[in-house]
């Protein structure tokens, strides 16, 4: 059809969205994955694990005994599907909400709780504010809060793994606002000039914090702006969980053959407030709202499980039941840590620490032991 200038508009690109269990029935010629039996209870443990986990967290912050959390209730489906799809050595680049991808590649639970809380116990140190975890052990690593900023760091990873040869992936998480900054560009044109092994998963959950989709960008869908850097740009059912892990599986593939980045879209709602700072109420639509509620990622599964016959009421009771005894003991071990002492902030930068930090870790040492400075500080 005609454009600007006489020029003819091309016709608007073409992303359906996947799906294969649609409400949880299965939709009508689509074929579900035959998976294991014991990794798709252990998906849906770690379902459950983050359900109870975002309850007691946002109680701890509400009795100001964490300061943020930011829960992920309607958005597990997506990092755990695609925790599903990577090996051990694979690495993740998590933004918010990705916490339940390292818990099913093997995150401690009391290491989860200790990084909320910031103590000696967190393997960070509590060097960052709650919900940035990491461990090295598992290959996860902190995002910073600055938002799209893992998406370089991903890209540059991956290339690190084309370079030496490796078989390994990044997995790079974003939001649907991270589209909108300027490292989201960069990752993707780098990544995808080098054809370096790296997945982009943007967790399309309706709202940059509060900012609605079509006030976020003109097109019809993320998916599509693979197109501008050469990529491939996939739509799924973020709330369908066996739709994520297939197309993440099929991301991870290519990019093993050397066929370099793919970009998904994970559509998908956040059912909860951003984080405990926020009151959703003010910019969400309440009949969305319900209609969301009605696509509840842990229900759509479950239905899954129990036509497979790997579900039953009982197994579920039993199993919350161990779920809460085990969260109630993390909290517990993580809230028996301490502050991590001042003299740590010189060191864990450099592999080989500097004569010149070792002395002034020791002149604050001894500024401490003089009570020149107070330790730990009024109020803790």
């Amino acid at each position: 059809m005609p454009g600007v200038l006489g020029q003819v508009t091309p016709p608007e690109p073409a992303f359906p969205l996947r799906q294969i269990l649609g409400d949880g029935e299965g939709k009508p010629g689509v074929e579900a994955p035959k998976l294991a039996p014991e990794l798709l209870k252990k998906a849906f443990r770690t379902m459950l694990l983050v359900r109870t986990l975002d309850a007691k967290m946002t109680n701890l912050q509400r009795q100001g005994r964490i300061g943020f959390y930011g829960a992920c209730t309607g958005q597990e489906a997506t990092p755990i599907g695609t925790a599903m799809a990577l090996e051990a050595d694979d690495w993740v680049f998590p933004a918010l909400r990705e916490g339940s991808a390292a818990l099913f590649r093997g995150l401690k639970l009391s290491h989860y709780a200790a990084q909320c809380l910031g103590n000696d116990h967190d393997v960070q140190k509590g060097r960052q504010m709650p919900c940035h975890y990491a461990d090295r052990s598992i290959n996860h690593v902190s995002w910073s809060s600055v938002i799209a900023t893992q998406l370089v760091h991903a890209a540059g990873a991956a290339y690190g793994m084309k370079l030496n040869g490796t078989r390994q992936v990044a997995i790079g998480f974003l939001g649907d606002g991270a589209t909108s900054e300027n490292d989201f560009h960069s990752a993707l044109n780098m990544a995808a000039v080098t054809k370096s092994p790296c997945i982009f998963i943007c967790q399309n959950n309706q709202f940059a914090i509060s900012v609605q989709h079509e006030h976020q960008t003109a097109t019809k869908t993320y998916a599509e702006k693979a197109l501008a850097y050469g990529m491939p740009g996939i739509r799924v059912d973020g709330n369908d969980i066996l739709a994520v892990h297939q197309a993440v599986e099929e991301a991870v593939a290519r990019a093993r053959a050397g066929k370099g980045p793919t970009l998904i879209e994970a559509l998908t709602y956040r059912i909860v407030p951003h984080s405990t700072s926020d009151d959703p109420s003010r910019y969400r639509d309440e009949d969305e709202y319900q209609k969301w509620l009605k696509r509840d990622p842990v229900e759509i599964f479950r239905r899954h499980l129990k036509a497979r016959k790997i579900w039953s009421e009982k197994w579920e009771t039993t199993l919350q039941e161990e779920l809460d005894a085990e969260v109630e003991v993390a909290v517990k071990e993580a809230e028996a840590g301490t502050l991590p002492t001042p003299e740590t902030m010189f060191y864990d930068v450099y592999e080989t620490v500097p004569e010149l930090l070792k002395d002034q870790a020791k002149v604050l040492g001894a500024a401490l032991a003089n009570a020149q400075y107070e330790w730990p500080p009024k109020g803790h």
